[in-house]
């Protein structure tokens, strides 16, 4: 009796387990955050590229801008999906190295032309991957990457407070408070010169930033060039509770250091950080460097700060806990 009552006891938990929703299970699967920079192991000025892994394999990669080689960059991968969180040429990606660690961490050397294309069409021709979109941009890019040879709806155009989905991650459109002007070098004819002899941009809809959420439950804001905003608060904490956040800190044409530490523990208030954009060289050697700006901002941030240095990947767990890699 005591024997049937053990395996009774051993069916009854695998069958609970065998059961269990699949969400559960993948609550202990981590996600993959690979930076893409300009010179491996660094943490340099151009920086901005990242690749998000969910557990599922899905592949997202974030303003892959000047750091990523074309759409032939070896590190990339498969890629699924692509974020542009708006078109300035250092998102966009007018240029790119010829080769790894070409120039140096504070310059590097852009010495292959991209545009009148971008760096950003590029991979997505290449890897045939959706690109995620938001303001004016939907029909500008369906249009130019049919004409590359690719097809109108490998773009997928998501505005404020919409959402798309791709594999296992959700992906929903916050506000920024930045410019969004499209620079002549990507057009041609007459328009490109009009816009040039007149000192002025084309305009795109506004600029925007991203939540990610991962199918082991994770929620990632990523900031894209922005200010201090109210939405910070109202929508990105009290709506979509995101546990890690990747912030732009470089300042003058974002928030920096101090703008942005107090965005990380008064607005957003995730788990953990991830500093970009610092528009200088923050570390050699991957040590980094006394006086940068990334100092600046972990000093003063009260959560874990972790720096994006190139090729080194980090993994975090549903609370947004880096639980490898940093």
């Amino acid at each position: 009796m005591k024997n049937t009552t053990v395996i009774a006891s051993l069916l009854f938990s695998i069958f609970c387990v065998s059961a269990m929703p699949a969400a559960t299970a993948a609550g202990a699967a981590t996600v993959k955050v690979t930076p893409l920079g300009s010179h491996d192991g660094e943490f340099c000025a151009q920086d901005r590229a990242l690749i998000f892994e969910d557990p599922d394999g899905t592949r997202i990669l974030y303003d892959a801008g000047r750091t990523v080689r074309g759409g032939s960059d070896p590190r990339l991968g498969k890629i699924d999906g692509v974020l542009l969180s708006h078109v300035h040429s250092d998102h966009l990606g007018d240029m790119h190295q010829a080769e790894a660690n070409a120039g140096t961490c504070a310059a590097p050397d852009f010495s292959v032309k991209s545009a009148p294309s971008s760096v950003t069409e590029e991979v997505v021709l290449a890897k045939k991957a959706k690109l995620f979109v938001g303001g004016e941009m939907g029909d500008f890019f369906s249009r130019r990457i049919t004409a590359a040879g690719g097809s109108a709806d490998q773009v997928l155009l998501v505005r404020f407070g919409g959402q798309r989905k791709i594999g296992g991650v959700s992906i929903a459109s916050v506000p920024a408070a930045h410019s969004n002007g499209l620079d002549e070098k990507f057009l041609s004819g007459a328009l490109a010169e009009g816009l040039a002899a007149n000192g002025v941009k084309a305009y795109v809809g506004p600029a925007g930033g991203f939540v990610l959420t991962f199918s082991n439950g994770l929620a990632v804001y990523l900031s894209g060039d922005t200010g201090i905003i109210a939405d910070q608060d109202l929508v990105v904490r009290r709506f979509y509770k995101p546990k890690l956040a990747v912030l732009n800190i470089g300042g003058i044409f974002s928030t920096g250091p101090q703008e942005a530490a107090y965005v990380i523990n008064d607005l957003v208030r995730p788990n953990a950080v991830i500093a970009s954009h610092v528009n200088e060289a923050a570390t050699k050697d991957g040590k980094f460097l006394p006086g940068s700006k990334f100092l600046e901002f972990k000093t003063a941030v009260k959560v874990p700060v972790y720096a994006p240095l190139s090729g080194k990947t980090m993994e975090f767990n549903v609370d947004g806990k880096c639980v490898a890699g940093c």
